[in-house]
């Protein structure tokens, strides 16, 4: 059972007038067309310029420019993970059927995750945030650490160790192996009575939406010639995409108190230019607001933010260089 502390928990009603929630709950439809479009669109032109860069470049100059689209990959698998997050809060669209469905397959099912799975496990997050039932306790253990124990983690990232392991156990619960999670947390299914056949019928059973989005990206590169490009999305989805997963999850919870108070659980983080092209897609950064109000979609959040300082609810957010500072300050 949580003994964590509910002292000065405030209800939303104590801090936003009934117009005010009505107004920063308002959902659109074009925005969560926006949103995909735009993430697509930015997925589809980093390729093109891989593709340009490689017929006129060589060297350093070519290993450069895939660095660097690496990193915007990286960033938009990012964003298409924190839209899944978005529908399964029902906030991406305002219509419930395109929340579901271009939730699941523009978002969740090419970066090998699933929106029906995630929703209940991550309104268990926010329903026990900071309490020993919070599902997400691992994803910062440990922390704060010291410096050489944070680059250290940072090294298994950008090698790729976090990424493979994070592919093996993707692997072993769409096999039915493992319990489904998105955290450091194993839990093993019993495999009593399991015939060798329902191994790979499971495993095509949950895997078949990532198998065959990630097919078709594969067969449009293929089709103008570049199907190589691919290996880029793969390679992104294990080496910069880990560790940008895991400064996110840093800004959000780390180092914070263990109380319900979601003032003093959750963090929101200032969010530059390059924090929003990398680990703060899609106003995630606005953290504590979303935890607040989990209701209001993710256009609304800045605004929610300035309302909340208005009134001197919150206090000024670090940067995530404060955060990074804050977790390796032991």
């Amino acid at each position: 059972m949580s003994t964590l502390s509910t002292a000065n928990k405030q209800k939303i009603s104590d801090i936003f007038s009934k117009e005010e929630i009505k107004q920063l709950t308002s959902r659109s439809d074009a925005m969560g067309f926006w949103a995909i479009s735009s993430t697509w669109v930015v997925i589809a032109a980093t390729f093109a310029g891989v593709a340009w860069a490689s017929e006129r470049l060589n060297g350093l100059a070519l290993i450069l420019v895939i660095m660097i689209a690496l990193i915007i990959l990286a960033g938009r698998q990012l964003c298409l993970a924190i839209m899944m997050h978005d529908a399964a809060h029902g906030t991406l669209f305002a219509n419930k059927k395109l929340n579901e469905q271009l939730g699941s397959w523009l978002c969740a099912k090419p970066i090998w995750n699933d929106l029906y799975q995630y929703r209940p496990y991550h309104l268990q997050h926010h329903a026990k945030t900071s309490s020993a039932q919070d599902p997400d306790l691992s994803l910062i253990a440990g922390l704060p650490t010291n410096k050489i124990s944070l680059a250290r983690k940072f090294a298994r990232d950008i090698s790729g160790l976090t990424g493979l392991k994070f592919l093996l156990g993707r692997l072993l619960m769409d096999l039915g192996v493992l319990k489904w999670s998105v955290t450091n947390t194993i839990e093993k299914i019993p495999q009593q009575g399991r015939a060798w056949w329902d191994y790979p019928l499971t495993f095509f059973k949950n895997s078949w939406g990532m198998l065959l989005t990630n097919g078709l990206m594969f067969a449009l590169l293929a089709a103008t010639g570049y199907g190589w490009l691919y290996s880029l999305w793969l390679l992104a989805y294990v080496t910069p995409f880990p560790l940008l997963i895991r400064i996110r999850n840093m800004a959000e919870h780390a180092c914070t108190e263990k109380t319900a108070n979601t003032f003093k659980n959750t963090r929101t983080t200032q969010a530059g230019w390059l924090a929003r092209a990398t680990v703060a897609p899609l106003r995630v950064n606005y953290h504590m607001e979303h935890h607040l109000m989990a209701s209001v979609p993710f256009f609304r959040l800045p605004q929610m933010h300035r309302l909340l300082r208005q009134k001197q609810a919150v206090p000024t957010a670090p940067s995530y260089l404060d955060v990074l500072k804050i977790v390796s300050a032991k």
